[in-house]
């Protein structure tokens, strides 16, 4: 016994000189429970964007513009998917380029991305579909600041130069080695880079674009609040998949903030649904949905560094702040944002940016700040980024938007936009309507528009039904 314990010290011995040399030659292995939930909560996020936000969106709209608002953000998403593969995920995440604020081009095309190459302990095929989801959505979430009275090709080219200009140096910054994530803001799943970067865009599309026709005149209340509600589920669903997978890993801290991401969700309902109640007289199922994106919007940032009972703080704290943007903001200053992105993702964005902060600290369940700082320190970095991204999405929004006017206009001609983008854009309709019904929603209306019946004169006659 003593002699096997004196061999065993001995190889011991022998073994220990070479152990960081083993150590440094061991290369990272694929995990496959990691991949399994990574690669379920891509899924998610699809769902989540394809169909959840076409949903949510076209019932928001009125009935004659459905197709035109579900085909803005499916052809969205399509572009930027195939964007994001030829040039998007190199330039935010290969090395070189200019490392502070975009990174290189070793990756065009997916060069040098193969079965077997890895990220972490994922296929890196499984990182670039992950991140494509977050690049593709960011973008589509812009189409609610716009819906209704933009030209579609004027969405395809704007939608193409913001990824570029905007989201990919915006993503570098943040998440691929750029100055922004030097700095160690405390936003875990896009706060800043997705929510608020798209409520700016929103606000300035909206004003750059100007209001619809009618716009505080006529009546453009949601036209099938049922495809809302299962799209605004959807998203529910998908948001818990957006932010849980950025832990890119099966652990308990990835399920900690799929808990915090549905509870933010859920507490914002609850504010909304109180702040209308006071406000209103009663509830809305409008702003019950509102305040689940509202809330969920706010604890994007803050799901990977509070406590559970921190998460439904932010996003019952959330819901009053955008209400008011909602109710009140946008009806002082005269800007038509139709499906209120701004109201809700960056009024959200900012307000949960700047709780985050507060809720992390330790004494209140969180995970703490960063080595060196206190919460004052940590709230300067916070409040700074928030400040900007809120400029750098104010300018590369604009020069997105008037190269898509100068290219091509933004604006939908009147006549388009009275009749609907679903015929004057896609010569389809989002209901089932008959030849008569459909010539009289065409030329009916442009006669109206113009105080003539000329163009009524036109409309081919009703058919009279079978058997008559």
């Amino acid at each position: 016994m003593n002699r096997t314990w004196k061999t065993g010290l001995a190889a011991t011995a022998l073994l220990l000189p070479a152990m960081p040399a083993m150590a440094q030659e061991a290369s990272p292995t694929l995990s496959v429970a990691d991949t399994v939930f990574v690669a379920m909560c891509a899924l998610f996020v699809m769902l989540m964007m394809v169909p959840g936000l076409a949903l949510f969106y076209a019932g928001l709209g009125r009935a004659k513009n459905v197709l035109s608002v579900m085909t803005q953000v499916v052809a969205t998403s399509a572009m930027v998917g195939v964007l994001w593969i030829i040039a998007g995920y190199s330039l935010t995440f290969a090395e070189g380029g200019f490392p502070a604020v975009i990174g290189g081009t070793s990756k065009l095309f997916l060069m040098g991305v193969g079965q077997e190459s890895l990220v972490g302990e994922l296929p890196e095929y499984l990182y670039v579909m992950f991140m494509l989801m977050f690049a593709a959505i960011t973008p589509a979430i812009i189409i609610g600041g716009f819906a209704e009275r933009i030209r579609f090709s004027a969405v395809l080219i704007f939608m193409a130069v913001w990824l570029f200009i905007n989201y990919v140096p915006m993503a570098h910054m943040a998440w691929g080695g750029g100055w922004v994530l030097g700095w160690e803001p405390q936003d875990f799943a896009g706060g800043n880079v997705v929510h608020l970067n798209a409520g700016i865009a929103a606000l300035v599309a909206a004003i750059m674009v100007g209001p619809r026709k009618g716009y505080r005149v006529a009546m453009m209340a949601p036209h099938n609040m049922t495809m809302t509600t299962t799209g605004a589920c959807m998203l529910w669903v998908g948001w818990l998949a957006f932010c849980g997978g950025c832990a890119l890993a099966a652990n308990g801290f990835s399920m900690l903030v799929m808990l915090n991401t549905f509870l933010g969700g859920a507490a914002g309902a609850m504010g909304w649904m109180v702040t209308e109640w006071i406000h209103r007289g009663r509830p809305s199922t409008l702003g019950l949905l509102s305040g689940i994106i509202a809330g969920l919007v706010a604890v994007t940032p803050a799901c990977g560094f509070v406590s559970p009972m921190g998460a439904i703080v932010i996003g019952f704290i959330a819901a009053p702040p955008c209400v008011w943007a909602v109710e009140y903001l946008k009806h002082r200053f005269g800007y038509d944002d139709s499906f209120d992105v701004f109201g809700v993702h960056g009024v959200g964005a900012i307000v949960g940016g700047v709780l985050t902060v507060i809720f992390a600290a330790d004494v209140l369940g969180g995970t703490g700040f960063p080595a060196g700082r206190d919460m004052g320190s940590q709230m300067l970095v916070q409040v700074g980024l928030i400040l900007f991204s809120i400029v750098y999405s104010l300018i590369s929004s604009y020069i997105a938007l008037k190269v898509a006017d100068v290219i091509v206009g933004l604006r939908a001609t009147e006549d388009d936009e009275l009749v609907g983008l679903d015929i004057s854009s896609h010569g389809e309709s989002g209901y089932r309507l008959d030849d008569g019904q459909v010539g009289e929603s065409i030329y009916g209306l442009t006669a109206k528009a113009h105080g003539s019946e000329s163009a009524l004169a036109m409309a081919p006659a009703r058919p009279e039904p079978a058997g008559r």
